[in-house]
Order: C-alpha cells, then sequence, then structure tokens
C-alpha cells in the first residue's frame, strides 16, 4: 500500500526497539533532607541524568509558603528545557494574601523532549489526601509510548487496590506499549498490586542491569530501594511495563539531598509500531 502524504511508514519487523530512559522521583516539594527548599539544586540533579521523560511526585504550584510559592513544575520543564504535562492531585482556590491568583495545587508533573500528543488526569477513588494519575501519549520514531504518573494513598490497603484497579483500567490491551509509573506506596510484591500482575512486569526485575544504592549493606545489594533517602529500605517508587516494553537497566541514583527519597533510573526498550 503506498502511503499517503504525512502518513509514516509502517515499521519492519525487524526494526529496532526504540530506546527511552525514564525517571521516576517523588521530589517532596523540592525540600531536601536539610530541610531547605532548593529547586536549582533538584534541576541540576534532574539534569545529570539526561533522561528522555522524567515522572515527577510531590510538585507544588502555587503551594505557599514550603516551596516559595512558586510554580515548580514550569520552572523544572523550563530549566531542563522540556515539554510539560500536569497532573494536579490537590487544586484548591487561593484564599487571600496578595500571590498569584492561580489556584494552590499539588500533584504529578511529567516533563518530556519527546512530543506530548495526548494528557489527561485522572481522580483516583478514596479518601483522605486526593491522588490523581496523570496519564500521557509519548510521541516516538516509529512508534509511541503511553506513560501514566501517579502517587498511591499511605492510608489503607484497601484503598491502594482500588487505585491500583483504577490505574490498571487506564491502560487497555491495544496500549502495548506502556508503563506505569510513580510512588506506589507499597513494596512491588503487596497484596493491592494484583492488578498490575498478568498485563505489566515490574521493570526493575526485568532489567538485565541493575545498580542500586546499597553501598555497605552488601546483604541488601540490588534490592532498588528508594526511600527513606538517607538509609534506603523500601522499595516504593517503581516502573511497571506493558508487553510491548522491554528493559535494558534499572538504577536507583543518590538524590544528592535533593528529596526523602531516591530516583529510579529506568532505561526501555519499546517495540518499534505499538
Amino acid at each position: 500500500m503506498t502511503a499517503l502524504p504525512g502518513m509514516r511508514p509502517a515499521p519492519g519487523p525487524d526494526q529496532p526497539p526504540i530506546p527511552v530512559r525514564l525517571v521516576t522521583f517523588n521530589t517532596h516539594h523540592g525540600v531536601g533532607d536539610d530541610h531547605r527548599h532548593d529547586l536549582p539544586r533538584l534541576a541540576k540533579l534532574l539534569h545529570a541524568v539526561d533522561a528522555d521523560v522524567i515522572c515527577l511526585q510531590e510538585v507544588d504550584r502555587y503551594y505557599g509558603d514550603r516551596s516559595e510559592d512558586v510554580d515548580q513544575a514550569l520552572l523544572l520543564s523550563r530549566a531542563l528545557d522540556m515539554q510539560l504535562a500536569w497532573g494536579p492531585a490537590i487544586d484548591e482556590p487561593r484564599v487571600g494574601g496578595d500571590g498569584p491568583a492561580e489556584p494552590r495545587q499539588y500533584g504529578n508533573a511529567l516533563l518530556s523532549r519527546l512530543p506530548i500528543l495526548v494528557s489527561d488526569v485522572h481522580r483516583l477513588p478514596g479518601g483522605g489526601e486526593p491522588r490523581s494519575a496523570l496519564r500521557t501519549m509519548l510521541e516516538l520514531d516509529g512508534g509511541t509510548l503511553w506513560v501514566t504518573a501517579t502517587h498511591l494513598t499511605t492510608r489503607s490497603v484497601p484503598e491502594r487496590a482500588e487505585q491500583v484497579a483504577a490505574l490498571a483500567a487506564l491502560h487497555t490491551e491495544r496500549m502495548e506499549g506502556g508503563v506505569l509509573v510513580g510512588d506506589f506506596n507499597a513494596s512491588p510484591d503487596a497484596p493491592e498490586l494484583e492488578a498490575l500482575r498478568g498485563r505489566f512486569t515490574d521493570a526493575w526485575e526485568l532489567a538485565t542491569e541493575r545498580d542500586d544504592q546499597a553501598g555497605w549493606r552488601f546483604w541488601r545489594g540490588d534490592e532498588g530501594d528508594t526511600f527513606p533517602a538517607r538509609s534506603p529500605r523500601k522499595r516504593i517508587d517503581q516502573v511497571w511495563v506493558s508487553s510491548g516494553v522491554t528493559v535494558a537497566a534499572a538504577r536507583v541514583l543518590d538524590a544528592e539531598g535533593a528529596s526523602d527519597h531516591l530516583p529510579l533510573v529506568v532505561d526501555l526498550e519499546v517495540r518499534s509500531g505499538v
């Protein structure tokens, strides 16, 4: 079949997979373990990773004094020269004061070197602090990649299970090139993550190369723990991949004091044409 003008030819069966470096990082609204809000420090750390896609949790937009009442998502996207998709979980009108008229927001941000074709926000079930999922479709040279970023509740196992089921439902069967990422506030083998298994695989377990910050704790080496940053012992920051995505490497990086979590970097390989 002759391709119409503007159409990309279908990839051949032997076309190599498309590499994508992805980071997920709970930024603790830019406040490090020294209790200082330091957005330039965070931007410098993220720049050094040289990622194609950066998924951030606990990001503030005009939230108040704790983050100097700035738009962290916009400032980081400009500092890194990346496109921005924004997914608020908390969205409240400002009350009084002389600050900007924009609402107080807090949630998930996605920064991308790849063109963002689709971006939507989905509220997740549960009480207490509102939670949401930011779903995006990114354009690749020869395919697409769906990325859904989230931050699940700490309240209870049943509420997390409801949220995980809602997350899984956002990726239909035709979304073969898809990943779910974020702070799940549960270990990958936790019962409440059951809805992911079968359709998604834990990227850390798939990775052919792995490295973490276990340091001298050799008996916990190669675990991928990301929290707490000073002495990580929990693997709650995760990447889950669907059938059209494989994993070349996964690394937990030193946060250099920028957050109470450590960033997880995953080198993905996305099958062409998905």
